[in-house]
């Protein structure tokens, strides 16, 4: 479960992001860095039962930086205000299809798939699902999958990917421009005992989501 140590990092942090303020609180985000790297083990450990491909990772591996990158930014606060990680073949860095974990006081999910892949993977997933629809519609019919999920998330282009035929019946299924999945979860099932045991199970229904995509991802790398 996520602990309280965690929420009142984050909620103090939300009101006072500023260095000053983390300068002088820096023990909070220790002990909260630390819960939270202790659920990305418990997860790794359990997922890593049905995806062997993330049973090698250490939680550093795996959950981001609370550092914001502001140069190109106009929002120049110097720290998120979430934890998150993203456990897959590679880790955070990896570039696969994986599983990630969202705490932020007021939005706290589960995800899966590619965020923000770069132009040569999303070609070659848009390809993976031209030339095996079947399969994939297959997988997004699944009734769990539907319950958990609902659909891909994410924005779409307007237009046809360029190279596709707009008359292919399921052209909407490659306007994606992110192939992710969400689940979100509220405070009360998050700091529930029962949430580790929830979320692998959720994650479970990713694993052949996540596997589909990994046929085209592991080609481009």
């Amino acid at each position: 479960m996520i602990s309280n140590t965690i929420l009142h990092f984050l909620k103090e942090l939300a009101r006072n992001n500023n260095k000053v303020w983390y300068q002088n609180n820096k023990n909070l985000y220790v002990r909260a860095k630390q819960e939270f790297e202790l659920v990305t083990g418990l997860l790794i450990n359990e997922i890593g039962k049905f995806d062997k491909n993330v049973s090698h990772l250490l939680p550093k591996d795996c959950v981001f930086r609370i550092f914001r990158d502001v140069r190109f930014s106009n929002d120049k606060t110097p720290y998120k205000t979430n934890f998150g990680a993203y456990m897959s073949k590679g880790g955070r860095k990896g570039g696969l299809a994986g599983y990630y974990l969202h705490v932020e006081p007021g939005s706290y999910f589960l995800a899966g798939g590619i965020y923000m892949p770069p132009s040569p993977v999303l070609r070659a997933i848009r390809n993976e699902i031209y030339h095996n629809i079947d399969e994939f519609l297959e997988i997004l019919g699944e009734k769990k999958f539907r319950q958990y999920f609902g659909q891909i998330s994410g924005e779409k282009l307007t237009a046809t990917p360029r190279g596709f035929s707009k008359d292919f019946p399921e052209i909407e299924l490659l306007k994606y421009k992110h192939y992710n999945v969400v689940h979100e979860v509220n405070e009360q099932q998050i700091t529930g005992k029962d949430f580790i045991g929830y979320a692998v199970e959720v994650y479970r229904e990713m694993l052949p989501f996540n596997r589909f995509l990994n046929q085209a991802v592991e080609g481009v790398f």
